[in-house]
């Protein structure tokens, strides 16, 4: 889907036809992304937990330029991920700003950023765009087979893996909607096996 700004995160609409490429996680990217970014050279990531974090700092192997785009004044990712962000070169911060426009014809071109605390806007050029912000379970297939609640995650019993499915057990980051650590799901998956 493309980002279509609006809502708390994103106030404002498209503008216009763009191409802008979203990545849920680095090995889509490494496989499926890797000749668009080669050909890019200013690219901007909007999130400031790990995840944006960890995207910028492996989006400077291709681009020229990574922005960071974050609507506070501080960045929410771990203290070594920052740091690592904040000592790579190629890695720009936009403070308190959010994305609230997207410019180009066949593709991305720029966007427009309005700062949270005055509501002024500016035009960043960038010719790739990348959202890592929030968590978005990947539980379609489950849908209709197994209890989810109202963001997507599969419901389990309690604190074991058991879903309302007799024989089916959900772990990972589609039951963990707090920590969405890999540490965290290989402890609930070895969870999911014992339980099975």
């Amino acid at each position: 889907d493309p980002l279509q700004p609006g809502g708390s995160e994103h106030p404002g609409e498209v503008s216009g036809p763009v191409s802008v490429v979203l990545a849920d996680d680095q090995a889509l990217m490494r496989m499926g992304f890797r000749m668009v970014l080669e050909a890019e050279e200013d690219i901007a990531v909007v999130g400031g937990g790990d995840a944006a974090l960890e995207e910028a700092i492996f989006l400077t192997r291709f681009a020229d330029s990574v922005t960071l785009i974050h609507r506070r004044d501080r960045l929410r990712g771990s203290e070594i991920m920052v740091e690592r962000a904040k000592k790579n070169p190629k890695i720009d911060f936009a403070w308190n700003s959010v994305v609230v426009d997207l410019h180009g014809d066949d593709r991305l071109e720029s966007v427009t950023l309005q700062d949270t605390r005055d509501g002024s806007t500016r035009e960043l050029a960038v010719e790739g765009l990348f959202e890592a912000i929030g968590s978005v379970p990947r539980s379609e297939l489950f849908k209709g087979q197994v209890a989810l609640d109202e963001t997507g995650y599969v419901l389990v019993e309690g604190s074991s893996t058991r879903t309302d499915l007799p024989g089916v057990f959900a772990c990972g980051d589609l039951v963990d909607h707090v920590y969405r650590q890999a540490i965290s799901a290989a402890g609930t998956g070895c969870r999911a096996a014992l339980d099975a």
